[in-house]
């Protein structure tokens, strides 16, 4: 395999006969790069042999399940990380159109240890990208992720014989009817399921009906142009739009789905939004009456309600905080065999007799209705508003490339990090402790904390704020605080969104 170039331009006779893959499209757990302009089906193609070559290198059978996500090049992209796996000697079992969990799904349906699924998830049109993993349920890591980045960009992918192509005909099918089958709601729920025109629209509006739910569809007939939003039930377009169709209609509940299937955003049935990391504490409360002394993971944007739950506290649950990323909650619940993740972003991790321990949005969804089918008499607002108080921020994006990135927040983390050892003050209130795990998550004395970290699938940092006092002033840690401690930052640009 010749070494991929980087300096490559598309209209050329070199575009058309030589591997294009840029460096920063390896992140930390999984690979995304903008297509033409950063890797070209070549580059693809060379991904496709590193990762059959990795394969053989740490002994793992060389059979691996492929899906793609709906959008205009995906289909592309995945022929041409086929053709590179089967010259890297692997046996490919290509489940065709399909949401993440659909792919991990297949690695235990179809007994593959390995799994290649393209998708950009969330992120604009022009991004793909591929979710991969070598040992079920989990996807690989900065470890594993650097040394496919150092056998692709070297030119180390080995050629070897055996490589087989299986079309798995309707997989689709195998993938909904498993997923219903875990869930069947006695109670009447009238449901908004919300696709954003999304790949999961072929199957969410689907797999609620089968789980027992009167489904109101929305923006769920598959366009990759995504006409009206990006996919992104975490974006707040979306989640206005999700809040709309309830009141219009009267749902009890919206169910919102991005690109790739994989994570689930809700909307109540007054029309508000509920962020996932308070879904989960939700669950949590639930799960651990049904399931006593279980361990619940968390990632480090949720909310600091789970450390002081009396609920969680009286059923025995203990709570994990742990680096934001799917592929770390991930491998945080299987390590301490818990029996749920949760990641404020709306992965959902459900395990033991939950789920195999992926995310999957739909098994998400699944949870939150059996949590609302043993509790007939609430609604979703009321079992919210047995929450104690907490004001919790939009996560906010500003940019910042993807080569200056870690070492600016290398500085952030710092600054933070001095502040606190020196007894300094936020607003007003000590800062008791800097969790520098993941970027830094700054805890002040009245249990609000502040949370700048590295964005690990797009050139931007991440902000998240939250306090135990009031909006007001979840607002002010967000525009006193944060956004001008950024500002000084000249390599820092614009926020996608503010509060």
């Amino acid at each position: 395999m010749l070494k991929p170039r980087q300096d490559l331009k598309p209209n050329t006779a070199a575009y058309e006969t030589q591997a294009l893959v840029k460096p920063t499209g390896f992140r930390e757990y999984d690979a995304r790069w903008i297509l033409e302009k950063e890797i070209n089906l070549l580059g693809i193609q060379a991904l496709g042999l590193g990762l059959a070559t990795y394969v053989h290198e740490i002994g793992v059978a060389p059979k691996i399940v492929t899906g793609h996500d709906f959008r205009s090049y995906s289909l592309s992209v995945k022929q041409a990380l086929i053709l590179g796996l089967l010259e890297g000697g692997m046996e490919v079992l290509d489940v065709g159109l399909a949401l993440s969990p659909m792919a991990y799904f297949g690695q235990f349906e179809l007994d593959a240890p390995c799994v290649a699924m393209v998708t950009a998830s969330h992120n604009e049109n022009g991004w793909t990208g591929v979710k991969m993993g070598a040992n079920k349920p989990l996807t690989f890591g900065p470890e594993e992720m650097g040394r496919l980045k150092q056998i692709v960009l070297n030119g180390e992918g080995l050629a070897r014989p055996g490589g087989k192509l299986v079309r798995v005909e309707d997989f689709r099918e195998t993938y909904v009817a498993d997923v219903a089958s875990k869930v069947q709601i006695k109670r009447p729920l009238k449901v908004v399921c919300a696709c954003g025109n999304g790949t999961a629209g072929a199957f969410a509006p689907d797999a609620l009906r089968r789980m027992g739910v009167e489904v109101i569809e929305m923006d769920t007939d598959l366009d990759y142009n995504f006409p009206k939003y990006n996919p992104n039930p975490e974006d707040h377009a979306m989640l206005v739009q999700m809040a709309q169709r309830v009141r219009e209609t009267g749902a009890d509940l919206a169910l919102g789905f991005d690109g790739d299937g994989d994570r689930c955003g809700v909307v109540d049935d007054t029309g508000a939004e509920i962020f996932a990391d308070k879904i989960g504490l939700m669950l949590a409360r639930d799960l651990s009456k049904v399931y006593p002394d279980s361990t619940f993971v968390v990632d480090v944007k949720s909310t600091g309600l789970y450390k002081t739950d009396e609920i969680l506290k009286a059923n025995g649950a203990e709570v994990v905080y742990w680096k934001t990323g799917h592929s770390y909650i991930k491998r945080k619940t299987a390590e301490l065999g818990a029996l749920a993740g949760f990641e404020k972003s709306g992965h959902f991790f459900m395990a033991g007799d939950l789920g195999h321990g992926y995310d999957d949005g739909l098994v998400a969804a699944g949870a939150v209705l059996a949590m609302l089918d043993r509790n007939p008499g609430k609604k979703l607002s009321e079992l919210k508003a047995a929450l104690p108080d907490a004001w919790t921020s939009l996560t906010m994006s500003p940019h910042c490339d993807d080569e200056l990135k870690y070492e600016v927040l290398e500085r952030i983390v710092k600054e933070y990090s001095d502040l606190a050892e020196a007894g300094g003050e936020i607003l007003g209130r000590k800062i008791l402790e800097a969790i520098t795990v993941n970027g830094v998550r700054v805890h002040l004395e009245d249990g609000s904390w502040v949370l700048v970290r590295a964005s690990s699938n797009k050139p931007e940092l991440v902000v998240v704020v939250e306090s135990m006092r009031s909006e007001d002033d979840m607002r002010d840690l967000f525009r006193k605080e944060i956004k001008p401690r950024l500002a000084a930052y000249p390599e820092i640009g614009a926020f996608n969104q503010e509060i």
